[in-house]
């Protein structure tokens, strides 16, 4: 049985994304990057995304996107559904790295500690 393959979802050229798959790369780690300009936010995944970290983990409301936003829009994504519109319309607001490991966990951010333990899990499967 073939073990599922990490992905990567995020922006080429967001530092955050740039540390992360230099770490996988240095751990030995084959992963799938899944590039949010160039292919979008997969609409299927974003509800997995929530439910494993929550919105207020996955909106980043501390980036130059969010920021940049209006009131109004700003307000339409205090509720889920107005939050995963926007993720959709303007995939910068997610945080990043999104990581699915082959186990199904989902991750937001990046966090080397966290993400040795994962590492050591999907070993031991």
């Amino acid at each position: 049985m073939t073990q599922a393959a990490i992905t990567v979802y995020g922006i080429p050229n967001c530092d955050t994304v740039k540390k992360a798959r230099a770490w996988l790369t240095e751990q030995g780690l084959a992963y799938e990057f899944h590039d949010f300009k160039k292919q979008g936010v997969p609409a299927d995944q974003l509800p997995l995304w929530l439910a494993a970290a929550g919105l207020d983990v996955l909106l980043n409301r501390k980036g130059t996107t969010w920021r940049k936003l209006d009131a109004e829009t700003q307000a339409s994504a205090q509720s889920e559904a107005g939050a995963v519109a926007l993720m959709q319309e303007q995939p910068s607001v997610i945080k990043r790295p999104v990581v699915r490991w082959p186990n199904a966990h989902i991750s937001v951010g990046f966090a080397p500690e966290a993400w040795s333990r994962l590492q050591e899990q999907t070993r031991t499967k």
